[in-house]
């Protein structure tokens, strides 16, 4: 029977959710340089585009379907293409099923789009967007269906509310991967490379942390006492994370900066996430400040190493991830609605957390290097030298995000003393020529 206060907790939820995507889009594109940022922003926006359509037709199914024989490892094909799924109550609780299918669908569109921060300035629109479509497919949502979908993990009684392995470990070492197959930029450790627009950034944190309101309570599935936990655990191990943030860069550099506060958050939100309905409110604030350790120190040496991941997607949602699940193990409590962890005896708990998160890190990484070796093989996976000078934006979109006029400059000079036609010009929002 469908209940109209948790339906209406749902429809909420899911709006929030959907609103991350664009709000990472914010983030990622205040991080970029200014030749950069629409395609960069175009990357979370393709992600909508592409992952709730693959997920309608095929991703959905294959993670919350009946498998069968193969129920341990994979779901069935019987809701192909939204087939079966109606305006009753069903498996996810007492609201409609097309709405469940929807909150889920959230939840994959922005695991892809997280991907793209690790590979931004240099790879190809198209061929991101080919990989993403398989990547739902074949990574996305058999790992859902392993923790989520009746599968292995869920049988072995692996604990994540709401995606800190499917969603950010998961992505985070995709993202990994990606940055290794499609290489460093190609001005990476020669200049310096900063961010255009830091207001942009905290804009697209603020709007980040709202989402995960709806990321982490609507994951309750109701409007109850377990959504409340997790909204206040969404509160609380952020601030945790940035107050230990902003210590640590006061130790390391004497200042406090904006893109690490805007960073310490999304840590925080990151490893609250797998604990967020099994902890106490003291249990957050300490998987927060615990989570910032790691993802500052990692941080602190990719900027060093000849690593480009360019917006840190490893660092803080990879290893975000990972402290979470672990520290879920750890700090969850029967009292508070979880299997009992370590500090209440369980040791076990902690193990099947680190064999979730193992499983997470081998899959999505072996699977993403085939994926992207496989679509390589059929389109060109990054732009050529000239395309990354210029900037993606004209280069790959035609457009530039500030009328400033230098994108029409380079590509009047591509760099072999000839002169290209002039482009045509971009239209911006109200019409106006940019």
């Amino acid at each position: 029977m469908v209940e109209s206060g948790t339906t209406t907790w749902m429809l909420v939820s899911t709006a929030m959710v959907l609103l991350m995507t664009p709000g990472l889009a914010l983030f990622y594109g205040g991080l970029v340089r200014a030749k950069s940022v629409l395609n960069t922003m175009m990357m979370s926006w393709g992600a909508l585009g592409v992952g709730g359509v693959v997920w309608a037709l095929l991703g959905y199914s294959l993670a919350f379907g009946d498998g069968g024989p193969l129920q341990p490892w994979l779901g069935g094909l019987q809701h192909l293409a939204l087939r079966g799924l109606g305006l009753e109550a069903g498996a996810g609780g007492p609201f409609p099923d097309l709405l469940f299918w929807a909150f889920q669908g959230t939840f994959a569109i922005i695991t892809a789009a997280l991907i793209s921060g690790a590979a931004v300035e240099r790879m190809r629109f198209g061929a991101y967007l080919a990989f993403i479509a398989l990547w739902t497919v074949v990574v996305y949502a058999p790992i859902a269906h392993w923790v989520w979908g009746g599968g292995w993990l869920s049988r072995l009684g692996a604990l994540d509310f709401a995606g800190g392995t499917v969603v950010h470990i998961n992505a985070g070492v995709a993202a990994l991967v990606a940055a290794l197959v499609v290489g460093p930029r190609r001005d990476y450790g020669r200049q310096a490379i900063l961010p255009h627009n830091v207001p942009l950034v905290l804009l697209g944190a603020a709007l980040l942390w709202f989402g995960w309101f709806g990321f982490n309570g609507g994951s309750a599935l109701a409007a109850d006492e377990g959504a409340a936990l997790a909204f206040v655990n969404t509160m609380l191990a952020p601030m945790a994370a940035m107050l230990v943030w902003m210590l640590l860069d006061v130790r390391r550099t004497g200042k406090a900066t904006a893109v690490g506060v805007a960073t310490a958050v999304v840590v925080g939100l990151v490893a609250i996430t797998p604990a967020a309905g099994f902890v106490s409110p003291l249990g957050a604030l300490a998987i927060g400040a615990v989570a910032a350790l790691p993802s500052h120190a990692f941080l602190a040496w990719r900027a060093r190493s000849a690593l480009d991941d360019s917006l840190d997607v490893f660092g803080t949602h990879g290893l975000g991830g990972l402290s979470g699940a672990l520290l879920t193990g750890v700090f969850a409590s029967e009292a508070w609605g979880g299997t009992p962890g370590l500090l209440e005896g369980n040791v076990l708990q902690l193990g099947v957390q680190a064999l979730a998160a193992l499983a997470a890190l081998a899959y999505s990484g072996l699977a993403s290097f085939l994926l992207l070796k496989l679509v390589g093989a059929l389109v060109p996976l990054r732009a050529d030298t000239q395309a990354e000078g210029l900037g993606l934006d004209v280069a790959e979109h035609g457009e530039e995000a500030y009328t400033t006029g230098e994108g029409a400059v380079l590509l009047l000079d591509g760099g072999d003393g000839k002169m290209a036609p002039e482009p045509k010009p971009a239209r911006a929002v109200g019409g106006e020529a940019a």
